[in-house]
């Protein structure tokens, strides 16, 4: 079974994320969305909400799950059993980073493989932080996240401000 794990901190999940889900899950047969729980950072939104949220975005997806972690990627994915690693890329900046990652990963972790995505070109301008920064001043962010989640993502992100 190719399990493959998608990681990020989804502070929202954003339809650029959802372009990267849609088409990874076909490519594999189990898709396990990972949120890192990252301690060093102050995220928008608990790791609880973004488990409610994804969870409410990927369920059309029979092969997707979400899971939340702590630590290493690479600790993660031996952990689920994963030998795939997804990550969505907007630009040649996010590849520079990705590929030091994808490195120093397979350097601890040499059965897996990093598969590089490009997202959709509508999507190579978004970023989370783009959604939490319009969403705290109450700008329209309709089509930037996933309509599943837009009404009650855009009342919390202004309650934030």
């Amino acid at each position: 079974m190719k399990i493959c794990v998608y990681p990020g901190s989804f502070d929202p999940i954003t339809s650029g994320h959802m372009d990267i889900i849609k088409r990874s899950s076909a490519m594999f047969d189990k898709l396990i969305i990972g949120i890192l729980n990252n301690q060093s950072k102050m995220p928008c939104l608990t790791t609880e909400k973004r488990l409610y949220y994804i969870n409410k975005c990927i369920e059309k997806y029979d092969n997707v799950e979400v899971l939340s972690f702590e630590g290493l990627l690479v600790d993660f994915a031996k952990q689920i059993g994963a030998k795939y690693i997804v990550r969505g890329l907007r630009a040649l900046s996010d590849f520079e980073i990705e590929m030091q990652m994808s490195a120093m990963n397979k350097r601890m972790y040499p059965e897996v493989e990093t598969v590089f995505l490009m997202t959709d070109t509508k999507y190579s301008f978004l970023s989370s932080s783009m959604v939490r920064d319009v969403g705290r001043f109450g700008g329209d962010f309709s089509g930037l996240v996933p309509d599943e989640i837009l009404g009650e993502l855009s009342e919390r992100l202004v309650q934030t401000n």
